[in-house]
C-alpha cells in the first residue's frame, strides 16, 4: 500500500510539473515581439478568491487625497521565495526572472534621521531565510525632477560608482517615469549607439484631474522578448524617440504594454478586492498587481505593504529585479496629480 501511495504521489507531482511548464510556456509567448507567436488558449479562472484576500475599502471624504482601509482574512503564512542561486549579482538583477519561477522579495525603507525623512534609502532583499541582498536605491538631491539611483552595493549609491546599475527618472508632474540601465547617455555614446544606455521600462500613472476617488491606475511599458527569451535592446537616440513617446504615439514595435490589475468591486462590503495570496497584510494605496491584458491571471509583478516601512515585491518572467524595484520606487514618489 505504501509503494502504491508513493507512486500515486509521484504521478500527481509529475502532472503538476507538466502543467506548470505548459502554463509558463504559454505565458512567455505573450511577451515575444519578434518571430511567430503561439496562440495560447485562455483557461477560465476556477475561483475568484482564495481564503487569503485583501479588501481595499474606499471611504468617502471631502478631501483631495484618497483614503483606503484594508481588511484581511489570513489562513496561511506568507510563503518565502524559492531557492535562487547566482554567481554574478549584477547579471542576476538585470536578467529576466527564470520562467516558471516567482522571485519573492522584500523592500525595506529607511527613514531614520533628518536627511532620510526627505530622501529615504530603499533596500531589496530576497524574501528567504538568508535575506539575500539584491539592490539599494535612493532619491538624488538637487534634481529638477525625481531621480533615483539603483546600486548593487548598499554602501555605494553614487552615480559614478562601480556598483551603479540603473536609475529611475520622472517627468515634472511625477506621473511618468523611465527606467535606464547604467550605460552612457546617447549624447556621449558611439554613433552606432552600441554603448548607449538602454531604456528598461516606462511607467505611466493616470492623472486624476477631477479628483475622483478610487485605486490608482498605472501602465507599465517594457521592451519585448525575442525567440531566445532575451530582452530586445531599446537604445533611443534622444527623448523624442524614447519608450514613453513611442507608447504615446502607439509605435509599439518590440514593446509590451502591461497594466495594474483592476480590483473587483464588492457591493456587500463597498470595497475593492484584490487577491495577494497572503503576501500583503496592510492597507496602502501603493498595493498593486501588474498583468498583461491577454492573461490577467498571470501576475507579472505584485507589490504591497506588510508593515510601516516593509513591503513585499514579487516578480516573474519577463521582468528583472531592476525593473521591478524601480517600479516599486516610482510608487513611493509623491503624485498629487494622480490622487
Amino acid at each position: 500500500a505504501a509503494a502504491k501511495s508513493d507512486s500515486e504521489e509521484s504521478e500527481e507531482e509529475t502532472k503538476s510539473n507538466k502543467s506548470k511548464k505548459k502554463s509558463s510556456a504559454g505565458s512567455s509567448s505573450l511577451f515575444q515581439t519578434s518571430g511567430d507567436k503561439d496562440k495560447d488558449k485562455k483557461t477560465k479562472k476556477k475561483g475568484m478568491f482564495n481564503s487569503t484576500f485583501i479588501l481595499l475599502l474606499t471611504t468617502v471624504h471631502q478631501q483631495i487625497r484618497l483614503n483606503m482601509n484594508i481588511f484581511m482574512l489570513c489562513e496561511q503564512a506568507r510563503s518565502p521565495s524559492p531557492e535562487i542561486e547566482f554567481d554574478n549579482l549584477e547579471n542576476f538583477v538585470m536578467e529576466p526572472a527564470p520562467q516558471g519561477v516567482t522571485v519573492k522579495c522584500r523592500v525595506t525603507r529607511d527613514q531614520r534621521g533628518v536627511d532620510k525623512s526627505l530622501y529615504p534609502l530603499y533596500y531589496l532583499h530576497l524574501d528567504n531565510a538568508k535575506k539575500t541582498f539584491l539592490l539599494a536605491g535612493r532619491k538624488r538631491k538637487k534634481c529638477a525632477t525625481s531621480n533615483y539611483l539603483i546600486s548593487i552595493d548598499a554602501t555605494d549609491l553614487s552615480r559614478g560608482g562601480e556598483n551603479f546599475v540603473g536609475k529611475l527618472r520622472s517627468n515634472l508632474m511625477g506621473t511618468k517615469f523611465t527606467i535606464f540601465d547604467n550605460a552612457l547617455n546617447p549624447e556621449r555614446a558611439l554613433p552606432d549607439l552600441s554603448n548607449a544606455r538602454q531604456e528598461l521600462a516606462g511607467i505611466i500613472y493616470e492623472t486624476n484631474v477631477l479628483g475622483m476617488k478610487g485605486p490608482r491606475r498605472m501602465t507599465v511599458v517594457i521592451p519585448g522578448m525575442d525567440k531566445n527569451n532575451e530582452r530586445v535592446p531599446l537604445r533611443p537616440r534622444n527623448d523624442c524617440d524614447g519608450l514613453l513617446i513611442r507608447h504615446q504615439y502607439r509605435k509599439m514595435d518590440n514593446l509590451i504594454e502591461l497594466h495594474n490589475k483592476t480590483p473587483v468591486w464588492n457591493e456587500e462590503t463597498a470595497s475593492h478586492v484584490l487577491n495577494f495570496n497572503g503576501r500583503v497584510t496592510q492597507a496602502s494605496i501603493k498595493n498593486f498587481q501588474i498583468v498583461h491584458s491577454k492573461d490577467v491571471d498571470y501576475i507579472v509583478m505584485q507589490f504591497g505593504r506588510i508593515a510601516d516601512d516593509i513591503f513585499t515585491l514579487d516578480f516573474k518572467y519577463p521582468m528583472c529585479a531592476v525593473q521591478a524595484f524601480a517600479i516599486a520606487l516610482s510608487s513611493f514618489d509623491g503624485k498629487m496629480a494622480c490622487e
